[in-house]
């Protein structure tokens, strides 16, 4: 632990009171980290209340209004950190957040990105709600393999800047915040273009608190920007998937449905009908869609089983390959591939069952529940299983 040197980054604009909120949070951190405030220019005392705390805080100040992505840039460039925890001036952390960061960390040397579980908080600091956790246990890893598709289908939210750190090193080589998308999916496209060199880690703690504002900038945006912005982040994502998602991603057209529809439903809460009946055609038309958008509200709503969810999908990828390694003379007696991942899909939502997770045995057997051969391949190996006098193994042994 004590190899890994963490960084505090607080970038701030016009907002003293709250800063210091969040700079004591930093100061109040069980173990010891750089803390640097890069400050976008601000016209209030800001700069003054900095410079009066002397070399405890690295202070770096833009020479003119640049914006919230440059000014987190500028933080990154001003660290000497191995690690960067970001935190914008009206957020702020738990004593124990660096601290737990660093001991996952120190666990999984090969990780360039962190999450955390947050509070939200209103701006009388009194809790709304949680993020909700991902994977099982206190500290869950991802392979970099699996990031970008778990991203892709959203099964795994890295969360606000407040809820995430990450290496310095990957986020210098990914060239760091794009200001074109300045407080619009800036944080999301960083997260993906770090999770390219290395691992992920999500603990399961809440460590850090965020402030949820009526009427915060991002949210003046029109719809259809940040419709627009959502499709291209995505579409970045699809680019990274690993190749063994490959064969079971949906297609490009699908996931732009999705996100029509689910932006429909935004505007549909907000009252603007009109804009709702504007994005959702020819969306509504698309199944599988219809399929995606059904999926993620219940992700949203249960402590999703990404582990339960790996494994199917690894399976999945090695059915393919032993498929596809089948000799011509036999190809007339097997079932469709797309019939056997759907008795994959049975087999894995039959174990969530057992384990009491029927909310994610429901989504991982929907479509797949109306395929009869599936069904008939499942009954199949359950009668094969019991057949403990005559296993197939026994008989393939016996004719070599």
């Amino acid at each position: 632990m004590a190899q890994i040197k963490f960084t505090i980054a607080i970038t701030t604009y016009n907002r003293l009171s709250l800063l210091k909120r969040a700079i004591d949070s930093a100061f109040a951190q069980t173990v010891p980290c750089e803390v640097v405030v890069a400050d976008d220019c601000s016209s209030d005392e800001t700069e003054e209340y900095i410079r009066s705390l002397g070399s405890s805080i690295v202070y770096h100040r833009n020479q003119s209004n640049m914006g919230h992505s440059a000014t987190m840039n500028a933080a990154v460039n001003a660290a000497s950190g191995d690690w960067i925890k970001p935190v914008d001036d009206d957020d702020y952390l738990a004593p124990n957040c660096i601290e737990e960061m660093t001991r996952a960390i120190a666990l999984r040397p090969q990780a360039v990105i962190c999450s955390t579980q947050a509070a939200q908080v209103d701006i009388k600091q009194v809790e709304i709600s949680r993020t909700r956790k991902t994977g099982p246990g206190k500290v869950f890893y991802i392979p970099q393999e699996d990031i970008h598709y778990g991203m892709l289908m959203e099964q795994i939210p890295f969360g606000t800047p407040i809820q995430v750190a990450f290496r310095r090193d990957a986020f210098i080589q990914s060239s760091g915040w794009d200001s074109q998308l300045d407080v619009n999916f800036d944080d999301i496209d960083s997260w993906i273009k770090i999770a390219q060199f290395g691992d992920a880690i999500f603990i399961n703690q809440c460590l850090a608190y965020r402030t949820v504002w009526p009427g915060s900038y991002n949210h003046k945006f029109s719809l259809q920007k940040r419709l627009d912005t959502n499709i291209l982040i995505k579409y970045k994502i699809y680019s990274l998937v690993s190749e063994k998602y490959r064969s079971i991603i949906p297609s490009r057209q699908t996931i732009q449905d999705y996100l029509k529809l689910h932006w429909a439903l935004v505007a549909v809460k907000q009252k603007q009908l009109f804009i709702a009946f504007k994005l959702i055609f020819p969306s509504v038309w698309s199944l599988a869609a219809w399929q995606l958008l059904v999926t993620a509200i219940l992700s949203r709503k249960s402590q999703y089983s990404w582990l339960l969810q790996k494994r199917l999908y690894t399976n999945i990828w090695i059915m393919a390959k032993l498929y596809a390694l089948v000799g011509n003379e036999y190809r007339y007696s097997m079932p469709d591939f797309q019939n056997f991942r759907a008795y994959l899909r049975l087999r894995c939502s039959w174990t969530a069952c057992k384990q009491g997770k029927f909310i994610s045995a429901i989504k991982i057997a929907f479509p797949s529940v109306l395929s009869i051969p599936a069904w008939k391949l499942l009954a199949k190996s359950a009668l094969l299983a019991q057949q403990t006098k005559k296993p197939l193994v026994r008989k393939l042994v016996l004719i070599d």
